[in-house]
């Protein structure tokens, strides 16, 4: 490993980093692109729209029930709905209660832990796949035990999923402990038919096979829409990038990499661009 070695090294990442950045900049929505979306959005007919809620619609807490809607985003979801061509669907790793809570009222269909549960306007809610949670008395103690070992961090509890939540504990030893708990649950999850989600500073474990992209194609089927946006920042939502129509317009919020066909690098321009689409 002499100095040519280290050289050659240095030179092919600084080449990776060069093009990491091209292809964040050949997906970034510039007014052209954004240009061609208003003008597919204006002429189509139908329209479904899936935004994630977390990280997409509104920002991060430490305590994720702060997160709720704030009046900015209460008019931007009242006037995307208040078009009569616009389906919008809020697909969620969140539990039900919360969302149904929060958007009550609200002209939007929700998909709830990451296309478990579907409520469509106006009806009651229904289960889109077979969960079980009969796993989590086996799962929760391994959980509650990275509780105890890392300050800061916390057990959610979902209907069907169980996330434990490191936002608020210190970055580098939630990271390590995040790894550490991975490892750990591997083993359980190949006896359970269980999966493991990484999301922003989380964990969750949940029943296989589950997943944004499944539930959204599910909802679609009923529905003859001509244009569709779909919207997220976490991996999760990666299958509903992969498996909608290819000629769905899919963004992704954040500089990750990514399969969706463009990208966002913040909340504030998902909401300004969300706000232009509903009043154009």
């Amino acid at each position: 490993y002499d100095v040519f070695k280290w050289a050659r090294e240095f030179v092919k990442s600084l080449q990776r980093v060069n093009k990491l950045q091209r292809d964040f900049l050949a997906k970034k929505i510039t007014p052209e692109v954004q240009d061609f979306i208003i003008d597919k959005y204006k002429n189509a007919g139908n329209r479904a729209i899936f935004l994630d809620y977390d990280g997409t619609l509104t920002g991060f807490h430490g305590d994720p029930q702060e997160a709720k809607p704030d009046s900015e985003l209460n008019a931007l979801i009242d006037n995307l709905t208040a078009i009569q061509q616009n389906v919008v669907t809020i697909i969620s790793g969140r539990d039900k209660e919360t969302l149904g809570r929060w958007f009550d009222g609200k002209k939007v269909n929700l998909i709830c832990e990451h296309g478990v549960w579907l409520k469509r306007f106006g009806e009651e809610w229904q289960m889109l796949a077979n969960a079980y949670n009969s796993w989590m008395p086996v799962i929760r103690p391994v959980l509650e035990s990275y509780v105890d070992r890392t300050a800061g961090s916390f057990l959610e509890e979902k209907n069907y999923s169980l996330v434990w939540h490191y936002r608020k504990a210190e970055a580098e030893l939630g990271e390590l402990r995040a790894k550490e708990l991975r490892d750990e649950l591997t083993e359980f999850v190949a006896n359970h038919n269980l999966e493991i989600m990484e999301g922003n500073k989380v964990v969750e474990v949940k029943t296989g096979g589950i997943n944004k992209g499944a539930a959204a194609n599910n909802f679609l089927m009923n529905l003859d829409a001509d244009f569709i946006l779909a919207m997220g920042d976490d991996w999760t939502d990666e299958y509903l990038f992969r498996e909608l129509p290819g000629t769905a317009i899919t963004v992704k919020v954040g500089i990750k990499h990514t399969s969706a066909s463009y990208k966002l690098e913040t909340v504030e321009a998902v909401r300004k661009l969300l706000g232009i689409l509903a009043k154009s």
